[in-house]
């Protein structure tokens, strides 16, 4: 069973022949090497490149032990480049050779050598790995399977589809698993043993039971706002326990930049400026933020949020929470200041949208609460609102498209409909 993984093979395409080393990042178990060993590799066959000029190599294969050194690595691309068309260097894990920035920096005056790497050290499970290639580096940052990309290897329908993506997430393992207990297991597991033990080891974490309740704190509260302020008054109220707020700012800053959630600002509209504090949390893979809270709290409204988010940033957006601010009276009169909140504000160059997650609207004042921002914006950028189980994508009498939630996710134009 083959996943097609198009979006990051063509930007991988892009990057050929650039003079910089592509490095190929993201969470552990997201489909880096299946991507760079099968799916690329696949794709210079045929486009009728030779076998003999793709040097590929795991180097957690026990038995290319000796490409881990240097000079033996080094050395044997360098000699497998025999005349003057291009050859394609392909290493997976290269953090396990000694050295290796100083072995890729050589690799790269060999004129004919395009290169492409994979690494799962704490570097490389991080945004920093690319200033260790101090400008040499291009990197191409790879999510867990997107809706779509579930569903092309899910045997069943589209809802079934939706059912079991919004429990279990789009770690590529999970599509092969078979049993829900298996499935359970496997992302419990790989959250505490994997991804935070990747952290606490980075960083030298004592507390790490502390870490712990943090990130099951952020699970419990995807698409609320939060700050370290509150998240240290809430260790006090429940867990009394006194967690100084640059501790839990330090805690989240390692979340984020180990790819495991996202923080996502606040952007005042009309200010045209941004609100540093709260902001938003979202997790890269919502069977992960499940298997923490060993799969309680399954709210899909909230699940639905985080999905639509994660799918923002698959395809190149930016993703900020939009603020807009009213200067209204209240009952007696007096002028007050409103924030009213839209889900989404997305960026991508020129292109700008809204976008409000609306689980449904089946009442007027339902319908009234949702729209109350949009309509207090006056620009003319684009303003959807997705919706769980809407039929078919329309324009309401305002302009705004209306769009069901699984033809928003499977639709990689749906922003433009």
């Amino acid at each position: 069973m083959n996943i097609n993984r198009e979006i990051y093979l063509n930007k991988i395409i892009q990057r050929k022949h650039n003079h910089l080393v592509k490095v190929i990042t993201g969470i552990r178990r997201c489909g880096k090497s299946y991507l760079l060993f099968n799916i690329f590799y696949n794709y210079l066959i045929q486009e009728g490149i030779k076998d003999d000029h793709i040097i590929r190599i795991a180097l957690d294969d026990w038995g290319n032990k000796e490409f881990r050194k240097p000079d033996y690595l080094y050395g044997f691309v360098k000699d497998t480049v025999k005349d003057e068309d291009m050859y394609y260097v392909l290493l997976d894990e290269v953090q396990l050779v000694g050295n290796f920035e100083d072995v890729l920096n050589g690799l790269m005056h060999i004129k004919n050598c395009d290169i492409y790497v994979t690494g799962s050290n704490a570097k490389f499970l991080s945004s920093d790995i690319i200033t260790e290639f101090r400008g040499r580096g291009d990197q191409i940052h790879v999510y867990p399977l997107s809706f779509s990309e579930f569903l092309s290897v899910f045997n069943g329908s589209k809802e079934d589809a939706w059912k079991e993506y919004m429990l279990y997430g789009g770690l590529p393992n999970i599509v092969f698993m078979k049993s829900s207990e298996q499935k359970k297991d496997f992302l419990i597991n790989l959250f505490s043993e994997t991804y935070l033990n990747d952290i606490i080891n980075r960083y030298e974490i004592r507390n790490d039971a502390e870490l712990g309740e943090l990130i099951n704190f952020l699970a419990s509260s995807i698409g609320s706002l939060t700050n370290p302020s509150k998240l240290s008054d809430t260790f006090k109220s429940v867990k009394k326990t006194e967690i100084s707020n640059h501790t839990i700012k330090n805690y989240l800053d390692y979340f984020v930049d180990s790819f495991l959630v996202h923080n996502s600002l606040r952007y005042d509209i009309k200010g045209k400026k941004y609100i540093n504090t709260p902001s938003k949390y979202y997790f890269v893979d919502i069977g992960l933020r499940n298997a923490r809270l060993n799969f309680r709290q399954m709210e899909e409204n909230h699940i639905m949020e985080n999905i639509i988010y994660n799918e923002l940033r698959i395809r190149g957006y930016s993703v900020d929470i939009g603020v807009v601010t009213l200067n209204t009276k209240n009952n007696e009169g007096k002028s007050i200041r409103k924030q009213l909140e839209i889900d989404f504000v997305c960026n991508k160059g020129d292109q700008k949208y809204y976008i409000q997650s609306a689980f449904r609207m089946d009442s007027e004042e339902k319908e009234k609460q949702e729209l109350k921002s949009l309509n207090s914006l006056n620009d003319s950028f684009k303003k959807i609102i997705v919706l769980r189980n809407k039929e078919l994508a329309t324009k309401d009498e305002n302009g705004y498209l209306r769009i069901g939630l699984l033809d928003f996710l499977l639709n990689e134009k749906s922003l433009d409909l």
